[in-house]
């Protein structure tokens, strides 16, 4: 099987080729550090995340990079709103961050680099760009001359006005040209600043992630990653310096992006008051039952979030963990042959994540049905592949279920006979399923069946 993906650049599904066959290199644009991380922040985290482990089962080597901005003008504006140095915000926020990403499976990148940690890397390619004809320095500030780059413009599709519209460019006097934009700017003694050839001063948004990419990764990387507000005008700023800082040589060869998240069918924003944030999210639902509503949806599209989606994935992650319970006695055999073949066709199919999930469950269904040992262990092993490669199905069922010895006994019995019900009602045997039901009801447990499996409630 070939890994396929969406490339923005080119607009086609194109089978993925890295610069190296056992070497794959992929940057994905991390959070700016000033707040608590929110759900549309933790979306591309797990897709990429998914896309990363995938990477990792295909290739023999496999370096990811994820950044932290922690220069800002909403981190300066955050510190003197808390009156808070600036350092003491962004570590704050960028420990917050890791739980809440660790909380939800993902990860840890091989790489985390900081902005604040390259800024000789981002001057001397400042200095470059000037050097090479690409940007120019006026008042205190370095710019990027756009019309320099004859092929700015081709990852978003946009025409110059569009451009211009859409960067929501500043109309300033040092501009050579409306559509330029920003490397370098001066710095006020009451902001961070470094010294630098063209004064004290702080570094543009885009000039960062090309800067720690060339250090960490090189000049050409296979995989560029981020959501697709990302695409204009930071990728495209991204482009035009790291091709023009290495003198016409390829920036990245696939650029992948995720779609954006709503909140029950509207944007998400503080005016709205619906800014769903991770951590409060946690005290709802448990982290996997999250990233499974994340993954709810293809990547490229829209996922509209709500409180009934996140119910319907904690309920869906029930089953499957209880289809383990089931075959908790199964031995352990090596990964299985070809169980997991429609699953890893649909993964990398452009990571068809509903299209997987689908075959997940279809496996968690012959697995209910499977009656001799061999099959049973050969079950039980492909639905801990597959959840390992989407992060899923990391705990063991006991811990799922709250189940620790002495605790909640009742509940563990009744989450066992809901098991054998779907079980019986799998393998067409009516009769037992309705026993079952019976003594459900007798504990006072109603049981709903619905598409994605059996929810029980108390009614008395």
């Amino acid at each position: 099987m070939t890994l396929r993906l969406v490339n923005t650049l080119t607009r086609t599904k194109e089978p993925f080729s890295p610069a190296s066959p056992d070497h794959v290199t992929m940057y994905v644009c991390g959070p700016t550090v000033y707040n608590f991380a929110h759900i549309g922040n933790a979306r591309p985290a797990v897709v990429f995340d998914v896309l990363y482990r995938l990477l990792k089962r295909r290739y023999g080597s496999v370096v990811y990079a994820r950044n932290y901005t922690d220069v800002d003008d909403k981190i300066n504006a955050a510190a003197k709103e808390a009156g808070e140095p600036i350092s003491t915000i962004t570590e704050r926020y960028i420990e917050a961050y890791t739980a809440d990403m660790a909380a939800l499976g993902v990860l840890t990148p091989d790489l985390e680099p900081r902005v604040t940690e390259h800024i000789p890397e981002i001057i001397d390619m400042v200095e470059r760009l000037i050097a090479r004809g690409h940007a120019y320095a006026d008042e205190g500030h370095v710019l990027f001359h756009v019309p320099s780059y004859s092929a700015y413009g081709a990852l978003s599709g946009r025409n110059r006005d569009e451009m211009i519209a859409g960067a929501r460019v500043e109309v300033a006097p040092y501009k050579r040209d409306p559509a330029d934009f920003v490397l370098w700017k001066p710095s006020t003694p009451d902001l961070p600043g470094w010294e630098s050839p063209w004064g004290r001063g702080r570094p543009g948004w885009h000039i960062e992630c090309s800067a720690m990419i060339e250090q960490g990764l090189g000049a050409t990387i296979d995989i560029h990653g981020g959501g697709q507000d990302l695409i204009f005008p930071h990728h495209e700023n991204e482009i035009a310096q790291g091709t023009c800082a290495h003198d016409g040589e390829l920036y990245c060869r696939h650029w992948v992006h995720n779609g954006f998240v709503t909140v029950e069918g509207r944007k998400m924003s503080k005016s709205l008051g619906n800014v769903l944030l991770v951590r409060d999210l946690l005290a709802e639902a448990p982290g996997e039952a999250i990233r499974f509503a994340l993954l709810g949806a293809h990547y490229r599209q829209p996922l509209d979030w709500s409180a009934n989606g996140l119910a319907r994935a904690k309920r869906g992650l029930d089953r499957l963990y209880g289809t383990l319970r089931a075959l908790g006695d199964a031995p352990d055999p090596a990964r299985p042959s070809g169980l997991l073949d429609g699953f890893e066709a649909a993964l990398e199919d452009d990571l068809n994540f509903p299209g997987a999930i689908a075959e997940l469950f279809r496996i968690a269904k012959a697995a209910r049905q499977a009656t001799n040992e061999a099959d049973r262990a050969a079950y039980k092993a492909a639905l801990r592949d597959a959840g390992g490669l989407l992060g899923l199905l990391q705990e063991e069922p006991a811990g799922w279920f709250g189940q620790t010895a002495g605790e909640d006994a009742g509940t563990a019995r009744i989450e066992r006979l809901v098991e054998a019900r779907s079980v019986a009602r799998s393998a067409r045997d009516y009769a037992t399923a309705d026993r079952i039901r019976a003594e459900l009801a007798s504990l006072g447990i109603t049981v709903e069946d619905r598409a994605d499996g059996s929810a029980w409630r108390r009614t008395g």
